[in-house]
């Protein structure tokens, strides 16, 4: 009966601490809601100030990149497009072209017809290969600062690599579907992006520092942080109010000064 009633006891005890936890955390919670709330224009700072400073190294620090597009058609000119057997072949050689395209001889003759002071792997790095959809086109794209040598590698990349094909597989030269041309704007950076994540990141900060300075506060402001912080109940509570205080201490003053 008695193991009975103090296990009773500390269930109801473990309980009452359980309790109490899942208040103190509401409160904090809550606490740290009005809190920033309350320092909305630091949050709202630091968010302006990042965003400036991501934008002001996006403009000074990030070498604009340039991206100029050419198309290759797969099926050369005898190839029947009726064909279904032909068009098959065509799918499966997109991906011969696509090694092709990046193949030594191809790059090597870009370097040499464009006179590039770049050696296979600097120029390798530059360009993409895609097809897209699964279609007989494949799209060669170079990535580079300048746009005016972006396009030129594209085209030079486009008629090597249609000259490897018809050599390598002893068939009519693939068609040049499109031709690059000079980029006007940037594909990369974003400024918009850039920005964008440079003042989330500095307003997340901002509110992170907040939120510390709240939980590691232990000073004791209010009653109920006594028995927070403390452990203790309070028994009273004597409110100060500064400005009474020191017209008394004035007054206090002025009347020993009268005594004597």
């Amino acid at each position: 009966m008695k193991n009975d009633t103090k296990n009773k006891i500390l269930k109801d005890k473990e309980k009452g601490n359980m309790e109490l936890q899942e208040d103190e955390i509401e409160i904090d919670l809550r606490e740290i809601l009005f809190v920033l709330l309350r320092r909305w224009w630091a949050i709202a700072l630091s968010l302006i100030i990042g965003a400036s400073l991501a934008a002001g190294v996006t403009q000074i620090a990030i070498t604009p990149q340039y991206q100029a597009t050419s198309m290759i058609y797969i099926l050369s000119k005898t190839t029947s497009i009726s064909s279904a057997i032909d068009i098959q072949l065509g799918k499966q050689l997109t991906v011969d072209f696509e090694i092709l395209a990046t193949s030594r001889p191809v790059i090597e003759k870009v370097i040499e017809e464009l006179g590039l002071e770049a050696n296979y792997e600097q120029v390798v790095e530059l360009i993409t290969v895609e097809n897209p959809d699964s279609s007989q086109i494949l799209r060669l794209i170079c990535t580079n600062p300048d746009p005016v040598l972006a396009r030129d590698i594209a085209n030079s990349l486009a008629n090597a690599t249609a000259d490897r094909v018809a050599e390598i597989m002893a068939t009519d030269r693939p068609t040049i579907a499109e031709t690059a041309i000079v980029a006007q704007n940037p594909v990369s950076p974003s400024m918009m992006k850039n920005t964008a994540i440079g003042g989330f990141l500095a307003a997340c900060l901002a509110a992170g520092i907040i939120i510390l300075q709240v939980i590691l506060d232990d000073t004791v402001k209010k009653e109920d942080d006594v028995t927070k912080y403390l452990g203790l109940n309070t028994l009273a509570a004597i409110p100060m109010d500064n400005k009474n205080a020191r017209v008394r201490k004035k007054e206090k003053k002025q009347s020993r000064k009268k005594e004597k």
